[in-house]
């Protein structure tokens, strides 16, 4: 990471504690690594994303199914899909320090990144979160914190069968959080120990299986062009042969230029028959009469590392009068907060009275609206531009004689008035 870089993280990582995007988990006690809490924008902006996500992948579409499974699962099912065997990592300690490291993410193979020791041996490490579910501890079964939500949609294959009756092709989808013992978390909410995610299980004949891959590449990029991923920072890799996951076929990852780098932000993957052959379930078309095993393909997307390549897409800064101001360029209908609404002064009643009706207004046609009214206009200005609100919304004397309010630009800075009549429907076009 050179000094730019570091800086460029820096900052968004100070942004987002500053203005309640993003907390270190448990921080009051000093911490807990690879864990983080979401503060009110962190979760309006988490919110925003899963919402365009369902839009585009579950609710505009005829042949999509969202479930929620359950975190907890039976621990066979870990052992079928061969969780329970290779989903490991090699990890290596500093015979010298005694720390732990993941030997593929050592900056020398052999030599420790804190203090330059040698290390040992790689062996594996298995990341699956393990706990004991029963009563009494001795006879306790073993359980594992999901690594990953797309066991829990195969394992309802059968039921979304037998309840609704699909064609092929059609897909699960599912929203929920997964859990991974990483050995070294790292680089803000990338690399963390909880997590969330969105996935598509779509089942296919197979001779179909490149079609539907092609296919949702294609939706994959649109989408992450819609919500506002800087497509220049963007790239695709075909995974080679050698580094394929355990039940994939073939997988293109997308990544993306962080400030640390350039790392995987999405997959896609074409799991074939691996899953439903494992866990011994099968398709019986009822008009062909045919019984087969439908092939899979698996566009996931990660929901903390999407609010990272948001963040970085829209950090901005400008310099005006020997001033720099720092801005988020979100899209409009991305932004945690759709308009800020202030009184002029704070002191002036008659301007709060009216500053209210207008805020009521816009909180009731669009929810993410906030209220505003603390310092001067100018640094009222700097932080919602600060957390990337494209409109503030100011009631000011002539409000009061003509019903109009001034409505100032967060990239330009540009101000117009507008009657208070009009204001929802301008919103709503710049919304689009």
């Amino acid at each position: 990471m050179d000094t730019n870089d570091a800086k460029l993280m820096e900052k968004i990582i100070s942004l987002c504690k500053r203005r309640g995007f993003i907390y270190q988990g448990s921080e009051v006690y000093g911490g807990l690594a690879g864990t983080f809490d979401y503060g009110p924008l962190g979760v309006m902006l988490k919110n925003n994303i899963k919402d365009s996500w369902r839009k585009k992948f579950v609710s505009s579409r005829h042949d999509m199914y969202e479930v929620d499974a359950a975190i907890l699962m039976n621990s066979a099912v870990w052992q079928a899909s061969g969780h329970v065997d290779t989903f490991t990592d090699p990890l290596v300690e500093c015979t010298k320090c005694k720390k732990r490291f993941r030997e593929d993410q050592l900056a020398k193979k052999g030599e420790c990144d804190d203090c330059g020791g040698a290390t040992g041996e790689a062996r594996n490490f298995n990341m699956m979160f393990a706990t004991k579910i029963g009563a009494v501890e001795d006879s306790a079964a073993t359980v594992y914190l999901r690594p990953e939500t797309a066991q829990g949609m195969f394992v309802n294959f059968k039921n979304i069968v037998d309840s609704f009756h699909p064609k092929l092709p059609f897909g699960l989808a599912q929203i929920g959080k997964a859990f991974r013992n990483e050995i070294t978390p790292r680089d803000f909410i990338f690399r963390v120990r909880e997590f969330e995610q969105m996935e598509i299980e779509y089942f296919v004949r197979p001779d179909d299986w490149e079609k539907y891959f092609n296919y949702f590449k294609d939706e994959m990029i649109e989408w992450m062009e819609s919500i506002g991923i800087d497509m220049a920072r963007l790239h695709e890799l075909e995974v080679e042969k050698g580094d394929l996951a355990h039940y994939s076929s073939r997988t293109v990852d997308f990544e993306f230029d962080f400030a640390f780098g350039k790392k995987e932000l999405y997959g896609l993957a074409y799991r074939t028959d691996f899953d439903l052959k494992n866990h011994k379930l099968e398709y019986i078309d009822e008009e062909a009469k045919e019984k087969m095993t439908p092939h899979v393909i698996e566009p996931t997307f990660g929901v903390d590392r999407t609010v990272l390549a948001l963040l970085t897409s829209a950090y901005m800064e400008d310099e005006k009068e020997g001033e720099v101001r720092s801005y988020l360029k979100f899209a409009p209908h991305m932004a945690p907060v759709v308009c800020a609404v202030s009184p002029l002064l704070k002191n002036k009643p008659e301007l709060i009275e009216k500053a209210r009706i207008v805020y009521g207004t816009l909180k009731n046609e669009f929810g993410r609206v906030m209220w505003d009214d603390n310092g001067n206009i100018g640094k009222r200005y700097r932080r919602q531009d600060e957390i990337g609100t494209p409109w503030c919304i100011v009631i000011d004397f002539d409000t009061l004689t003509d019903d109009t309010v001034t409505i100032r630009d967060r990239d330009t800075g540009t101000q117009e008035r507008l009657p208070i009549l009009e204001l929802v429907e301008h919103i709503k076009e710049k919304l689009g």
